[in-house]
């Protein structure tokens, strides 16, 4: 039988190695803060800022949300952020994404005092990144290499499929595996041959934002599967199309009226030695590593003014 990767058992591991360390800020005057701006009113994005907040919170850490309405200019935007800048009790800054069109990522992210970005996505950090010498990494790249490590999943010489190339999971992922010596194939929409690679991975990390993509007779029946796609099915049909009735993904849309899947198909779970569950996988180890790359900004800063 497939093992189960628990992800809300290894973020609680990583909440617990925190404590420590959010209490010795504390006895040297400084509560770690992370700051969140947020434009619009996209209902996904506003549950996922939430989260984090909540998070943070929870830890004992503050959090400031700054919501802008659709249409505000980038100029306000960049006003805000040099703000948080200067500001010495706001200790991480992360823009949530997307971001309306008129708005340039690229730029509202660079603007970011690289001390500061608890995302990893300013190009200072995913520079040193590259060398190895990050200080502040990517959080769901991060948070999927303390999941293999927590079940003693084997890197060193093992094939790592990556399914997707985005600079959030794909790229990142990758260069962290290659920085534990294994071998890493990178594919995306243009590969051919997918199956056959995808089949020949010992680690197959699958980020390519389409629900059950990645098809059960693809799996190589001693692989490690770390799904990190998050897709909302809110139609029967739709789900009907990928698992049949009786599924337990059926109880659970009858239920809710939607239901989420990964990009690895449900039914190729069972064919691997090991999965991450959607939801309840990769998820909850992303919002940790958030609250993780806040402190360790903090403890950075602290340490810069020798305090």
């Amino acid at each position: 039988m497939a093992r189960r990767l628990d992800g809300k058992a290894v973020a609680q591991k990583i909440y617990d190695e925190l404590f420590l360390r959010i209490e010795d800020l504390r006895r040297r005057g400084c509560v770690p803060c992370l700051g969140a701006i947020l434009v619009g009113n996209d209902s996904s994005s506003r549950l996922y800022v939430q989260n984090k907040q909540k998070a943070c919170e929870q830890m004992g850490l503050r959090s400031v949300v700054q919501t802008f309405p659709a249409d505000v200019s980038e100029d306000q935007l960049l006003g805000h952020i040099e703000r948080w800048n200067q500001d010495p009790d706001i200790h991480g800054i992360l823009v949530q994404l997307p971001l309306p069109p008129h708005l340039s990522k690229a730029r509202l992210i660079e603007a970011i005092d690289p001390r500061k970005d608890v995302d990893g996505f300013h190009p200072l950090n995913k520079g040193l990144l590259m060398e190895n010498r990050a200080h502040l990494v990517p959080c769901t790249p991060a948070g999927i290499l303390r999941m293999l490590d927590a079940y003693g999943v084997p890197i060193e010489g093992r094939h790592c499929v990556v399914v997707g190339r985005s600079d959030v999971v794909g790229k990142p992922i990758a260069t962290l595996l290659l920085h534990r010596h294994a071998t890493v194939t990178i594919c995306h929409s243009r590969t051919t041959h997918l199956p056959d690679l995808v089949r020949s991975g010992d680690i197959l990390v699958a980020a390519i934002g389409r629900a059950a993509y990645i098809q059960p007779d693809w799996v190589n029946p001693e692989a490690t599967l770390v799904d990190v796609g998050i897709n909302t099915v809110t139609a029967a049909d739709v789900l009907g199309q990928i698992v049949p009735e009786g599924h337990p993904k059926w109880a659970v849309f009858l239920q809710q009226g939607w239901v989420l899947l990964g990009d690895i198909h449900p039914l190729a779970y069972e064919r691997a030695r090991a999965y991450t569950p959607v939801p309840g996988g990769v998820g909850p180890l992303t919002v940790a590593m958030l609250v993780y790359n806040t402190v360790r900004a903090a403890e950075l800063q602290v340490q810069e003014r020798g305090t």
